[in-house]
C-alpha cells in the first residue's frame, strides 16, 4: 500500500510539473516582443496587447475606465491612444516583455501587485527607460516575492517619482538602508511601506 501511495505521489507531483513548465513556456511567449508590430500600430497599441494578453489591465489619457479586455482594445489613428496607467496585478508580465515600455511617453502610474514574474532585473530594466524617468510619479510594489533591496533601490533613477507603496516583500533585508537610499535620491517622494 505504501508502494502504491508513493507511485500516486510522485505521478501527480510529476504532472504538476509539467503544468508549471507549460504554463511558464506559455507566459513566456505571452512575453515576446514583436517589434515589427510596434512598428505597424505604435508603442502604445502594441504595449498595451501585450499588457492584456498577460492579464494586466491598461488606461488611456482621456478615459476613466481601465481597459482588460483585449478585443475592446480603442481603435484610431496611429498615436492617438496614449497609456496613462498600467495595473499589472496578478499579470505574467516579465522581464523578456519589457522592451513593449520603451516607446511609452505618458505612463504616470504603475501598478505591480502579486507578480510572480517580477524580480530585481525587471525594476532595474523599468527604472532604465528615459520616458518612464520624465513621466512616472506614483508606483506599487506588493507581494512580489522576487523583489529585494536591489531592485527597489533601482527606483532611484524614477526622478519624478512622488509616490511609492511597498508591501509584503519578504526579499527586502536591509529595509532602513533601503529607505535611506531612496529618500537621498529622490527628496519629494512619499514612500508608503507595510513591509513587517
Amino acid at each position: 500500500m505504501r508502494l502504491l501511495s508513493k507511485a500516486v505521489q510522485s505521478a501527480v507531483s510529476h504532472r504538476e510539473w509539467g503544468r508549471r513548465h507549460f504554463w511558464g513556456w506559455l507566459n513566456a511567449v505571452f512575453n515576446k516582443v514583436d517589434y515589427e508590430r510596434i512598428k505597424a500600430v505604435g508603442p502604445d497599441r502594441a504595449a498595451a496587447e501585450w499588457l492584456l494578453r498577460c492579464g494586466a489591465k491598461v488606461r488611456f489619457q482621456g478615459f476613466d475606465r481601465w481597459h482588460h479586455d483585449y478585443n475592446g482594445l480603442p481603435t484610431g489613428p496611429l498615436g492617438r491612444y496614449k497609456i496613462q496607467a498600467i495595473d499589472a496585478t496578478e499579470s505574467c508580465i516579465m522581464y523578456r516583455g519589457f522592451d513593449h515600455l520603451d516607446g511609452l511617453t505618458c505612463v504616470e502610474e504603475i501598478k505591480l501587485n502579486k507578480c510572480i514574474y517580477i524580480e530585481d532585473t525587471c525594476l532595474e530594466r523599468l527604472s532604465s527607460i528615459e520616458n518612464l524617468q520624465k513621466s512616472l510619479y506614483m508606483m506599487e510594489v506588493v507581494s512580489c516575492g522576487n523583489v529585494t533591496d536591489k531592485g527597489v533601490i533601482a527606483l532611484h533613477k524614477l526622478k519624478n517619482l512622488e509616490y511609492l507603496f511597498l508591501s509584503d516583500l519578504p526579499g527586502i533585508k536591509d529595509q532602513q538602508t533601503t529607505v535611506n537610499r531612496l529618500q537621498t535620491a529622490l527628496p519629494r517622494l512619499d514612500l508608503a511601506l507595510d513591509l513587517d
